[in-house]
This record gives structure tokens, sequence and C-alpha cells, in this order.
């Protein structure tokens, strides 16, 4: 069935106390897609974010990110009054999130409602520790012993409690019982809310797509607590990292420093923590989208040492074992392959065998010098296409980016005429094509230009900042979607 949806991170909501939240203009978003005919809201890894805010490098894979609980619920629940917000600084600019100013006072503002609660006596509250014990013990101390000392990595930490040792587990449990318990009830409102929340888009029959990472950050729970699964050294140092060979968008590659798997060991336990993993997105999500799916198939692998990602190689991967094994433990879930990238013949292969559908990016289509995969002739039913990800610009800013031969191709391939809603004919080539599912970012609906970008790659400190202004999604907006969505035979039944 042909469908469509829109991206927009929950971050990018125009939520009040400086960054989106599940709040009431959440679920106002929510009533905007239904108005548009979508079926879809993507959004990006929910996970807490550490160095450079990237949803890409989370304290844990399984945890969410407190930034996102909504202040004005816990007003109206009793945990705070509208004068503890009030009092602290989330920023002055509407339109980007300063994740300092978010940083330092967010969790202050949590901390009163911690101490403000009963939590400690509340059913459902032990009921939830209890039931995501398997993960939320790590978590939760990780944090813990984090912050004392000083927010270094783990790796920094007193040998001790970098090892594990049980006396040292247990009396950093014992010291720090009231910080984990902080923890553990942040967790605790994150999933009461987002669970009120994707209920609410399910009744409005639009669901969730998810994001999950391939890869987990080095400075993480999930690192600390599993360093058996990852290839480190016995004093649990990484001996190779993950990243990309370089290539024409980057001449010494890309370093991203993540761990990477031991992908034998994982093989003995039956993928025993991927199927963890895999379980608890479709707790939170209704599809996955799976990054990097390269990498299942071969990963690169960089010496730990190195600076740059010009001397790895390719290792070979899990490949479909993996995927054989979440189709028997987990079921057949809906599953997208982010096939992104240079691809060779057993990738291709691997995405063929699985049956997931991959990504189509109109952005990458108009180079008129050679036949493209991404220009709408050469897709197949079972993809996903995008205009752009939240890797690319918006589309004005990539269209306004391009060189004269390639925008004089885009603008006879697309019938462009005029300059005015340019953005339009964009947003019909990947409606009319044959993929079954159409994303499109919210940037490109409101006609944004690079202000208006999620991410460049490669970069640090002004990435993932970028919001939705109140009202911009109009009525009348969502009018001329649902007007392009039923030409296109993508309506939500």
């Amino acid at each position: 069935m042909r469908k469509s949806g829109i991206l927009l991170p929950v971050s990018s909501i125009p939520s009040k106390y400086g960054i989106g939240t599940f709040s009431k203009q959440a679920y106002d978003f929510i009533d905007s897609l239904e108005k548009a005919g979508q079926s879809y809201w993507q959004i990006l890894p929910l996970g807490p974010t550490g160095y450079g805010d990237s949803p890409y490098q989370s304290f844990s894979t399984f945890a969410g990110n407190p930034y996102y609980i909504d202040l004005e619920t816990l007003i109206e629940e009793g945990y705070l009054t509208k004068d503890d917000c009030e009092k602290c600084d989330f920023g002055d600019d509407d339109e980007y999130i300063d994740y300092e100013k978010i940083y330092l006072s967010r969790f202050k503002v949590l901390k009163i409602a911690f101490q403000n609660s009963n939590v400690v006596n509340e059913a459902d509250f032990q009921n939830y520790v209890r039931d995501n014990r398997y993960w939320l013990d790590d978590y939760a101390l990780y944090m813990a012993v984090k912050n004392s000392f000083d927010g270094k990595s783990w790796s920094e930490w007193d040998e001790d409690i970098k090892l594990r040792k049980p006396a040292a587990m247990e009396y950093y449990r014992e010291k720090y019982a009231e910080e984990v318990m902080f923890y553990q009830f942040q967790q605790y409102l994150f999933a009461k809310q987002w669970s009120a929340l994707k209920e609410y888009a399910n009744q409005k029959r639009i669901q969730i797509i998810g994001d999950i990472p391939i890869y987990v950050a080095f400075d993480s729970a999930d690192t600390w607590a599993n360093p058996e699964l990852f290839q480190l050294d016995d004093m649990l140092t990484p001996i190779a990292v993950a990243g990309c060979p370089p290539d024409a968008f980057s001449a010494t590659g890309q370093l991203w420093g993540n761990p990477l798997y031991r992908w034998e060991y994982h093989k003995e336990t039956g993928y025993a923590w991927w199927m963890k993993r895999i379980a608890y997105c479709y707790e939170l999500y209704d599809v996955v989208r799976i990054d990097h799916f390269r990498g299942f198939d071969e990963y690169y692998s960089i010496p730990f040492a190195d600076e740059t990602a010009e001397f790895g190689h390719w290792e070979k991967g899990p490949g479909y074992d993996i995927f054989k094994a979440i189709k028997e433990k987990v079921g057949n879930k809906p599953v997208i392959a982010e096939d992104l990238g240079f691809l060779t013949e057993s990738v291709i292969k691997l995405v063929k065998k699985t049956g997931y559908p991959g990504m189509k990016i109109l952005q990458f289509a108009f180079d008129p010098r050679e036949e493209s995969d991404y220009l709408p002739p050469n897709f197949v039913a079972n993809s996903i296409v995008f205009t752009g990800t939240h890797f690319n610009d918006s589309f004005l800013g990539w269209y306004n980016s391009l060189s004269r031969r390639d925008k004089a191709f885009a603008r006879k391939y697309l019938n462009i005429r005029t300059n005015k809603d340019v953005q339009w004919e964009f947003i019909r080539a990947a409606m009319a094509s044959v993929s079954e599912t159409c994303v499109i970012p919210m940037q490109d609906y409101l006609g944004l230009g690079a202000e208006a970008r999620i991410n460049i790659p490669s970069t640090l400190g002004i990435n993932w900042k970028w919001r939705m202004l109140s009202g911009q999604f109009t009525d009348e907006l969502a009018q001329h979607i649902l007007d392009m969505t039923k030409l296109y035979g993508r309506v939500g039944k």
C-alpha cells in the first residue's frame, strides 16, 4: 500500500523551554499529520546525547533523552511549579536549541520534580524499574558514577569501578543510591510520556518510524556494562574503531570512533544482546530504520590510535545470520535498511535477501554525467523515497548550492519553470515515484533553506539545533500536502 510521512526530530518540535518535547505541540503535530493524510512520523534516535549533542552518540542504546520530558506536563501533575521552570534559562531563540543552557537547566528542574515526588512508593515506578532492570540498573549507576567523576568517560574512572569489580559496584550503588534513583525517575517519566504520545499517534493511524544506529558510543553504559561484546583489549581500550573510508566527500574518510563488535561472540550467544535491543525498539517504535546497514555485511575497521580513517580495512560482518535470528526470535517486523553510500554486490544481495526496503534519496540523483540509481525511473516499489535525510541539506539549501550544469539538469528533469515554490516539484517527483513509501523532511514542506539544516557530517557544535516555529505547520499547508498525497494515492487508510 502506498503511504507517506514526514521526518521531524522530536527536538525540533516548537515546545516551551528551549527544546522539543513530548508536549502539547507534539500532539498538535500529530493532528497536523492526520489532516495532511500522512501515515508516518519519522524521528531520530531518542537516546540521551553526549559530546556533540548527536543522537547517534548516546550514553545508552536503551535509555531515553531526559531533555524530551515535557515540563508543562510535570507542572500539571504537581511535580513542578511554573515558577520552578521560569527561573531557569533555557535559551531565548525559538528557532535554535542552545544545548549548553539546556544541559545546565534541565537537570536542575528534573531534580526538583524528583524531590517533590513520592516516586519510591509509587507502584507504577516500582514496576517500571523491575521490568527494565536488564538495562536500567547499569544505565542509572553509570550516569551516577559518571557525575561523580565530573562527567569523564568510564575509561578514565578509577580502575576498580572501570572494571566493575564487585566491591566497587556495591560501594557506588550504596553511596549514590539517591542519584541512581533520580536517573531511574527520569527514565520512568520519559517512558510514561513517550508511551502516551505514541499511543495517541497510533490512534490517529500514524505510525512512528524510529532509528537505530548500528553502533553504540564508547562512552556509554552499553560498552561499560558489556565489554565482552566489543573489540577491546584487557584494559578495555578499543583495538579498532568504526568509520568510513576516504571518498569524494572526505579525503581522509570519517572517523566515528565507536567500538566495533566481536561478531563471533555475538553469534555464540545467539545474538542475545541484539535480540534485546531490537525487541526494545519495537516497544518504542512501529517501524525501525537500521542505520549503516552495510556494516552488517562488511564493516570498516580503523586502528584505534589512528587520527584519520585513511588506513582502515574491511572486515566481514554477520551477514544474513543476524537477521534470520531477529525474524525467528523477535518476529518479521517492519524494517527500513539504510543502504546508502557505495554498495558492493554482497550488500545488495543482503538487502534483497532480508526483504527490507532500501532508501532512495532524490538529492543524490541529479548529476547529468551518469545514470543514477536515485532517479525515480530506476526505483523499485519495495523502497522508501526521501527528498533528503537528516544528513542532507534542506532541498532549497541543496538546490541553491548546485553547479549551473547540475541545476539545469534538475530544472529540466523536474519541469521547473520559475523559482516560486520550487521545492514542490521536487516533492512531487518523490510522491509520484513507484516507491511504496515517501518521507519528506518538514523543512522541505516549509520551503526553508540551509539555515534549517539538521546536521553536517563530521562537524561539531553546529548540528541538531534547528526547530520548527510555532504556527509554521498551518492548516493551509496541511491541506496542500493532503491534496498532493491524494493525487499520488498515498493517503493513509
